[in-house]
């Protein structure tokens, strides 16, 4: 356990706390980044001189204000590792660039504790992952929804972490998807801007709004159409990374991604010619249509620019097939 006491000077008033002691910490300890001091605050490790513990990230600093930060040993991960199958497309020291499979949920949570991506990375690299997002995040540095497949980027070490997050947050690490979807966008490219904010009526779905939540850019372009423009093929390329970004700014242009079991109120009707295996194919698609075939990024350590570029998954070649031969 280490304790550490922080004093706010002239220089350094009205800072929100969060910034405040990030930068308080990037010489001690860098390693205890922004997201970290938000999760110390979550864990009420942060303390006034009343001894009350300090919970909003925001508020802001005063002159002379003291605050006393906890930092508890690291605890054993008490999660499972589990042997369950994921492609590495490239490793090194410092970063994992992986294949995550459709059907696959990233990280544990409620219901859900050991048949994972992180139970599949505590089976392969325990102990090589990094620690910033905490016992049930190691190494996650972004994330895919359970059925959308792909490559993601996985940290080994926190240095690698906090830097991966900063080009995220700074929109420098480029990541771009195919997805197949029911008609043809209008026009067939351009760049979709449009808030996304929990849904409330469904806390399991996201939705538009246009003045609440957070920015989300989507910029698209239809690669293939498919049986006169009953379906088509486009790229995404991510501009932020909102929950469910792709297929909610898909569904808000009255297309959407086949196969989706959430967002899907746009779908087409079945061309009467079409064969009764193609549309049988189609309308029984167990996930949406969606991969993650792209990413491109700067190298924290070596700074070396780097790309990696991945095939459609089986299932997805299979339902570019059965559009083809429609």
């Amino acid at each position: 356990m280490e304790k550490f006491t922080f004093e706010v000077t002239e220089n350094e008033i009205g800072i929100r706390l969060d910034k405040f002691l990030a930068e308080k910490f990037s010489a001690l300890k860098p390693e205890i980044t922004r997201s970290k001091i938000q999760n110390l605050l979550e864990e009420k490790a942060v303390l006034n001189e009343q001894n009350q513990a300090l919970t909003t990230s925001s508020q802001k600093t005063k002159l002379g204000e003291k605050y006393f930060v906890t930092l508890q040993d690291p605890k054993p991960s008490h999660l499972e590792a589990h042997e369950i199958p994921f492609e590495i497309i490239f490793e090194d020291d410092d970063l994992l660039v992986i294949n995550k499979p459709a059907g696959l949920t990233v990280h544990p949570g409620a219901g859900n504790q050991t048949n994972t991506l992180v139970n599949a990375l505590l089976y392969t690299h325990r102990d090589k992952l990094s620690q910033i997002s905490g016992e049930f995040r190691p190494g996650i540095v972004h994330r895919l929804d359970k059925d959308t497949s792909g490559l993601m980027l996985v940290a080994k070490n926190d240095f690698t972490h906090q830097i991966l997050s900063e080009k995220l947050r700074l929109r420098e690490i480029k990541r771009t998807y195919l997805t197949f979807i029911y008609g043809v966008l209008n026009p067939s490219r351009g760049r979709i801007n449009k808030n996304i904010v929990r849904s409330r009526t469904n806390r399991l779905k996201m939705a538009i709004s246009r003045t609440l939540g957070r920015d989300a850019i989507t910029n698209y372009e239809t690669k293939e159409t498919f049986f006169d423009g009953f379906a088509s093929l486009v790229e995404c390329r991510l501009e932020t990374g909102r929950t469910h970004q792709i297929r909610v700014h898909l569904e808000s242009q009255k297309h959407s991604v086949i196969g989706d079991q959430t967002y899907n109120s746009c779908k087409k009707m079945m061309p009467q010619n079409i064969s009764i295996e193609a549309k049988t194919f189609i309308e029984k698609f167990p996930r949406q249509a969606l991969h993650s075939y792209k990413i491109s990024f700067t190298h924290p350590r070596s700074e070396k620019e780097m790309s990696f570029e991945i095939p459609l998954p089986d299932d997805l070649k299979n339902l570019e097939k059965c559009l083809k031969k429609s």
